[in-house]
């Protein structure tokens, strides 16, 4: 008989592989701050994804951000997908086919690409916007 764990894991883990995203605690560990989770052990993710425990809500909440699904539909299951609505983006021509060019990557370099970005977005004064290329 499977377990609330277990079918936690199930889930967690298709999730992940249905956004593209690795199922490595290490990472999960970093992204969880960025989606508002709490601070948690790569030991404790590790449990989530093995099926030994569950997260508390707010981890759980913060899982469901990154996966753009609902919370309950990711703690209890449904066989319906709920997506949460993603805003439009203006985005420039440069830009459209820069972001095109990337999906075109393989895994590794989009990796690479993403790392970049992150880095570079640190050096940014929090309330200044980038400037705009030439």
């Amino acid at each position: 008989m499977k377990t609330e764990q277990d079918a936690f894991s199930e889930r967690l883990r298709a999730g992940l592989r249905q956004a593209g995203m690795s199922e490595s605690p290490a990472e999960l560990v970093r992204l969880l701050a960025r989606f508002g989770g709490e601070p948690v052990s790569q030991q404790a993710v590790s449990g989530w994804l093995n099926g030994r425990a569950m997260p508390r809500q707010a981890n759980l909440r913060a899982l469901a951000r990154m996966l753009s699904i609902e919370p309950q539909q990711l703690q209890f299951g449904d066989d319906k997908r709920v997506r949460e609505a993603r805003g439009e983006w203006k985005v420039n021509p440069h830009d459209q086919l820069a972001i095109e060019a990337f999906l075109k990557l393989p895994a590794a370099q989009r990796k690479l690409v993403r790392n970049l970005i992150e880095e570079l977005a640190r050096h940014v004064a929090p309330g200044k916007a980038a400037k705009k290329p030439r």
